[in-house]
C-alpha cells in the first residue's frame, strides 16, 4: 500500500516557490513543498499544512492539479508514494522562510528549473503549468 504525500505548488509572476529537501525522499533536491499525510487528513490538508510547516507562509484554496504514482526505486530503499499535487494561493506579500526539511528555498522561473536537480513529477508540472500559461 503506498504511503500518501501532498505537495503544493505557489507561483507569483512566473516564478515558481521551491525548496531544497533535506531528508529523503529527494534529499539535496528541488522540490514543492510537501510531505507524508497525517492519519486522518485529506490531501488537501497534508498539502497545506506542509506548505505552511516548510515555508512560514498559510497557504489557501488548494486545488489538485496532478497525481503521480511513485514506485520505489531499486536502487534505494523508498518507500512507495502517491503523490497529490495542488495549487494553493497565499497573500502576495507573504514572505517564505525555509523551514521543517527543508534546507534552503526560492523563487524560480520555469528555465532556472531546467537546471537544477529536481524530481520528474517537479518537471512535468513545470511543463503543464507552462503551456498552460501560454509561456
Amino acid at each position: 500500500m503506498p504511503q500518501l504525500a501532498s505537495s503544493a505548488i505557489l507561483e507569483r509572476d512566473g516564478r515558481y516557490l521551491l525548496v531544497r529537501r533535506a531528508n529523503p525522499p529527494s534529499a539535496d533536491m528541488y522540490a514543492f513543498p510537501g510531505g507524508r499525510a497525517e492519519p486522518g487528513e485529506t490531501p488537501a490538508q497534508t498539502a497545506l499544512r506542509e506548505f505552511e510547516e516548510e515555508t512560514g507562509i498559510v497557504a489557501r484554496n488548494a486545488r489538485l492539479f496532478a497525481t503521480y504514482d511513485l514506485p520505489p526505486r531499486a536502487s534505494d530503499d523508498e518507500r512507495h508514494f502517491f503523490l497529490s499535487v495542488f495549487k494553493v494561493d497565499a497573500d502576495s506579500d507573504s514572505i517564505a522562510v525555509a523551514a521543517d526539511d527543508a534546507l534552503s528555498l526560492g523563487w524560480f522561473t520555469a528555465s532556472e528549473i531546467e537546471a537544477l536537480p529536481a524530481p520528474d513529477s517537479v518537471r512535468d508540472c513545470i511543463d503543464r503549468l507552462e503551456r498552460e500559461s501560454g509561456r
